[in-house]
């Protein structure tokens, strides 16, 4: 690929990731994604032969940007796991709730399963580095399925929380205190 199609297949993912943010994952269509980057309709299907293609190319810039947090926020390792597991969980949480439409196409089954670009393979180190600090947490614990079950409660959190339900039922005006109970939930309670 030149120069030329290099710049014009990141050029619609850039349209798609602010139509994204703009607009939610229902307006991700080829035909807005096309006129938001300045090009005819047809032109996507030259770089993106499927809108499932990019849609993954869209999502793989998310699941870019929540590693990168997530890197920033576990740092040097030289906090504890439990520690780093509040600090991620923190990332993940804000990131849900200032990205909803990312995060939403992010874990769309169907981008998983696809196979494009090999988005999959790029959410599995992240899940990777949050089972690695649950084992450390809790040594004697499965630390796949303990994650796999923190993961759920953290994106339920997400998803609650931005419906306002979380709020309605717990009076609580900030996911803090919900975050620590899932942890406590999941971890045991915090010695200090």
């Amino acid at each position: 690929m030149n120069d030329a199609e290099t710049g014009l297949r990141a050029r619609l993912v850039d349209a798609g990731v602010d139509l994204l943010a703009a607009e939610g994952v229902q307006a991700l269509t080829l035909r807005e994604i096309a006129r938001r980057a300045g090009v005819s309709h047809g032109a996507p299907r030259r770089y993106f032969p499927t809108h499932l293609e990019l849609l993954s190319a869209i999502a793989r810039r998310g699941f870019d940007d929540l590693a990168a947090r997530a890197t920033e926020t576990v740092g040097d390792g030289t906090a504890s796991p439990r520690e780093q597991l509040d600090a991620l969980s923190h990332a993940y949480l804000d990131f849900a709730l200032t990205h909803r439409g990312m995060h939403e196409l992010m874990f769309r089954h169907d981008l998983l399963v696809s196979g494009h670009l090999g988005l999959r393979n790029t959410s599995l180190p992240l899940f990777s580095l949050l089972v690695d600090l649950v084992g450390r947490a809790r040594p004697n614990a499965d630390a796949r399925l303990v994650a796999g079950s923190l993961l759920a409660n953290l994106h339920g959190l997400a998803q609650l929380w931005t419906w306002g339900s979380l709020q309605l039922m717990s009076d609580a005006t900030d996911f803090t205190p919900l975050l620590r109970a899932a942890l406590d939930a999941h971890l045991g309670p915090e010695t200090r």
